[in-house]
């Protein structure tokens, strides 16, 4: 590789990306709409593959997003970053519109949109429904029956119905109507038999069809109507409701009644899902060893299509008790919560009890059972005001009231523990009270660490005591608005700063006394060390100039006792105390090569330091490669190319002048590089293209290269990139071969003022079912892997409908660069591939500077069937100015007409041998007068 390095004059290669988006994958076919974005149809599970082709100087990062129909879809697939947006058996769901946004930080970001439009038929269902009309003149009810075809798909499905082999239609048979409902929007075809009559007991088939579009097939189902048809019923041999015990093993039982065809049965549960556990068989569904979680309604649904379904349902109860707590409640009447003789108090007692209904509670005092009396009034609160409660009132309290009453909840029919709640009445039953401990309110913590707050609660019974935020609504470290506890103690794991504030202990009325909460405060200061900005940030700068590092604080508590410790490694440099700034300095005079490396600023205070760091290097900016080359293959012989490889350099003023850049090349899927350094002489401009070639290098293989800045301090950041072949094309025109297997397609585009587009395809993606007799089997060597271009005549594409290709613009080279009285001479070739019974016309045009298409007129022309291979074409033209050449493809007047071209050749000199008659069929003209051809200007 030589040791050339070109550097052009400093003009600016930054420019803002732009963008475009081909397609590769198994498209059924795009269209350009007109006022919006190009339409991408494919049939569901198929490859979509969209790539999107950027230029523009940095590379811009590219990232795909779609947007779907609804909000709740919106990203539903998750960004894409990279070039392309690949989806294997793509789904419905996943049809809408897609973006390509491509930015490099120059201009407004370039946007490119698709929108996917997915095509699908799913199995069509027939259901039936039957009316029965009033007697007429006594002698007979009138039947009707209604046969509904539906099935989802995109695009909108045409219906058809059989009876039997005969097509059923409008206006065919007196007795049947067929029309579909307005609200279903081309959803639904419904088939009406009026007033059956014996032929009307036959099979009916619905045949639903998408009219082939993707290659979807028509979709069949047949149902056979007999005077013995007739919808779903059940019948459960169960309970309702059915009242178990937890581990009980629980067995429904449907049955069907009735029903033709025979119907399926299905079970259900109101809780959405059937428990892991269930059995399902016969229309038996088994639940074993039931718990709480299973209680709920379950429903046996039977379907036939005949009429609505048939459900039947039922519940399953669990008997369960849990959550037993007590209250004791002064008497009302006094302002004072004590419990004193001579006063009323009352116990009150509550369970959650399943099914209510069957809860009992008993009393007992001292372990006998107490009955109701005058001053032991024993009742039972409203359930709708206090479920599962019960209540034991004591008038006039005397000594010799004292004692502990039991309260026993018990569910009639047994098999469920009891809950008994023992409460004490004494001298010594009073009424709650809450402190903090002396020194436990402030309480002060390091983040991270452990924290108990403590109330201390006195009196008896001691009631259960609720903490919650008091400062502001929040919720507590476990999640909730309040946390229970029953020593007064809340533990906080690994206190963190937004648990700073005041906290709220409170007594609760349960397992206590129903009187106001008692409450107290305790607040809780979470000390953290100082959060600081940068936390890194890396100092890129050149020997003998400034560097200024500035660390700022953003919060700590505490705040104010703050000192600094500014260190390069562990050398001390600089240290000091805050006044009443938040931030401080550091700053190098005169870089010297010994004060590269890590600053650290270390802020600290009480609970310990905020760190930040500062790396401060020579190394240079990495290289930003150029890919916007018109033309980088500068030499293509038959065995060995070149490669015109151009960057600029980022920021190269930032540190010491570049003095060279290490060049790493390698083959992909190799491991050795090979290295050279390429000099640079003076000093590189920001945004100054650099160019060096690569010689040598074996066709078609791709290298990864590597480019590493060298300066003082250095290496700098490397750069790689891949190198692939592909044909070249040179604006002054030697030599020019395009086999379409890029995605790029040799910067061919396509026309804007056609019908339709060229598509890039090969026969290893293409789904031959869809359009069959027609198309090649591979590309023009026979490959199956190999890319060509086509046109797919397909629907919506219409007789006439035409696709125009068209290459980059080529400048002329004549011999002598003063003039050009003797033009050059080139030989256009290609090769084309027309088979189909349906096939319309290819036109080779070539369009000089300033002409138009039809100003050109064709210089090859072919249509009709030419059998299913690949020939080859060549044209003599003698250009007198930059010049295109431009491919037509007409469509004929059907689908079987898909024309292809492959492997297109401009070289310098008359063509040899050219191939015999390159027009014919309906726009045949005089041979002679096309070749040779000289076109002029």
């Amino acid at each position: 590789m030589p040791k050339n390095v070109l550097k052009d004059t400093p003009l600016q290669r930054y420019a803002p990306p732009t963008v475009r988006i081909v397609h590769s994958g198994h498209t059924c076919n795009v269209e350009e709409e007109r006022y919006s974005e190009r339409v991408y149809t494919i049939r569901e599970g198929e490859t979509l593959e969209l790539t999107c082709l950027v230029t523009g100087h940095p590379r811009p990062q590219i990232r795909w997003t779609k947007t779907a129909g609804s909000v709740s879809d919106r990203f539903q697939d998750s960004s894409v970053f990279n070039e392309t947006l690949h989806i294997a058996k793509i789904q419905r769901h996943q049809g809408g519109r897609y973006y390509c946004k491509a930015e490099n930080g120059l201009g407004s970001p370039a946007i490119k949109s698709i929108r996917v439009d997915v095509y699908y038929l799913d199995e069509p269902v027939v259901t039936v429904h039957q009316s029965i009309g009033e007697a007429k003149e006594q002698f007979y009810y009138e039947r009707t029956v209604f046969l509904r075809c539906v099935a989802n798909s995109n695009p909108p499905i045409r219906y058809s119905w059989y009876r039997g082999r005969d097509v059923l239609s409008q206006g065919s048979d007196k007795g049947v109507e067929i029309y579909e409902p307005f609200f279903t929007q081309g959803e639904t075809k419904i088939l009406k038999l009026k007033n059956l009559r014996p032929k009307d007991y036959a099979n009916y088939s619905c045949i639903a069809s998408v009219r082939n579009v993707c290659a979807i097939a028509d979709r069949k189902v047949v149902f056979r109507l007999t005077n013995k048809t007739a919808p779903a019923s059940i019948k459960l041999l169960v309970e309702d409701p059915i009242v178990v015990n937890p581990g009980q093993t629980v067995s429904l039982v449907c049955i069907t009644t009735g029903g033709e065809p025979s119907p399926t049965l299905m079970w259900s549960s109101s809780s959405g899902s059937l428990p892991e556990k269930s059995l399902l068989k016969d229309g038996v569904l088994t639940l074993p060893a039931i718990a709480s979680d299973d209680a709920g309604v379950y429903s046996c649904i039977a379907s036939n299509n005949v009429g609505n379904p048939a459900k039947k349902s039922t519940t399953i109860i669990v008997r369960a008790l849990k959550k037993g707590r007590f209250w004791i409640t002064p008497d009302p009447y006094h302002n004072d919560d004590n419990i004193q003789i001579g006063r009323e108090v009352k116990i009150s007692c509550q369970v959650e009890a399943t099914p209510p209904e069957e809860l009992q509670f008993s009393w007992l005092k001292n372990g006998r059972a107490l009955r109701s009396s005058e001053r032991m009034v024993i009742t039972q609160t409203d359930p709708d005001i206090s479920p599962g409660t019960t209540n034991l009132d004591i008038i006039d309290l005397k000594f010799t009231d004292f004692g502990t009453y039991t309260c026993v909840a018990s569910l009639r029919g047994g098999g469920i523990p009891e809950i008994s709640i023992d409460v004490n009445i004494s001298s010594t039953t009073v009424p709650p009270n809450l402190t903090v401990p002396r020194g436990k309110s402030p309480m002060a913590v390091r983040e991270g660490e452990t924290v108990e707050l403590e109330c201390l609660v006195s009196g008896k019974p001691k009631p259960i005591i609720l903490w919650s935020r008091a400062d502001k609504e929040a919720p507590m470290p476990d999640g909730g608005m309040q946390t229970e506890s029953y020593d007064g103690v809340l533990r906080i794991v690994n206190v963190s700063r937004e648990m700073s504030g005041s906290y709220r202990c409170q007594t609760s009325q349960y397992n206590g006394f129903n009187v106001k909460p008692r409450e107290a405060l305790i607040e809780l200061i979470v000390l953290y060390p100082p959060a600081v900005e940068p936390v890194w940030q890396e100092v890129r700068q050149g020997l003998g100039r400034q560097v200024a590092m500035n660390c700022r604080v953003l919060r700590a508590h505490p705040s104010r006792v703050l000192r600094y410790e500014w260190r390069l490694g562990s050398r001390l440099l600089h240290a000091g105390t805050f006044d009443s700034r938040d931030d401080t300095d550091y700053t190098i005079r005169n870089l010297a090569r010994e004060g590269y490396g890590e600053y650290t600023c270390d802020i600290i205070n009480q609970a310990g330091p905020g760190r930040c760091t500062f790396l401060v290097t020579g190394k240079a900016y990495p290289p930003e490669f150029y890919y916007d080359t018109y033309n980088p293959l500068w030499q293509n012989r038959p065995r060995v190319y070149g490669y015109k490889l151009q960057w600029t350099q980022m920021n190269p003023n930032a540190v010491d002048r570049i003095m060279a850049y290490r060049l790493g090349i390698r083959q992909t899927g190799q491991q050795r590089w090979w290295e050279q350094e390429i000099p640079v002489e003076g000093n590189i401009q920001k945004g100054e293209l650099i160019t060096h070639n690569l010689t040598e290098l074996i066709r078609p293989e791709a290298y990864v290269v590597r480019l590493t800045p060298i300066t003082r301090f250095g290496e700098g950041d490397s750069t790689t990139r891949i190198v692939t072949y592909s044909a070249p094309i040179n604006p002054h025109l030697r030599e020019f071969h395009c086999s379409f297997e890029e995605d790029a397609i040799c910067m061919f585009t396509q026309d804007k003022n056609d019908d339709f587009d060229w598509t890039r395809h090969s026969a290893a993606t293409r789904d031959t079912k869809y359009t069959p007799n027609t198309g090649p089997s591979g590309d023009r060597s026979g490959s199956k892997q190999g890319f060509y271009m086509y046109i797919e005549t397909s629907r919506p594409r219409k007789e006439g409908d035409t696709a125009r290709l068209l290459s980059p613009t080529f400048n002329v080279a004549p011999k002598n660069p003063y003039s050009i009285t003797s033009p050059p001479t080139y030989c256009f070739s290609f090769y084309y591939h027309m088979y189909g019974k349906h096939i319309g016309t290819l036109n080779a045009f070539v369009k000089q500077k300033g002409q138009s298409t039809s100003d050109a007129g064709p210089v090859w022309s072919l249509s009709g069937n030419q059998g299913d291979r690949w020939r080859q074409a060549k044209i003599s033209i003698h250009p007198t100015a930059s010049f295109q050449v431009i491919f037509e493809g007409v469509r004929g007047p059907g689908i079987e007409g898909d024309i292809a071209i492959d492997d297109v050749t401009l070289e310098e000199g008359e063509c040899p041998d050219p191939p015999s008659n390159p027009i014919r069929g309906a726009a045949a003209r005089n041979v002679s007068s096309i070749w040779p051809l000289s076109v002029r200007e």
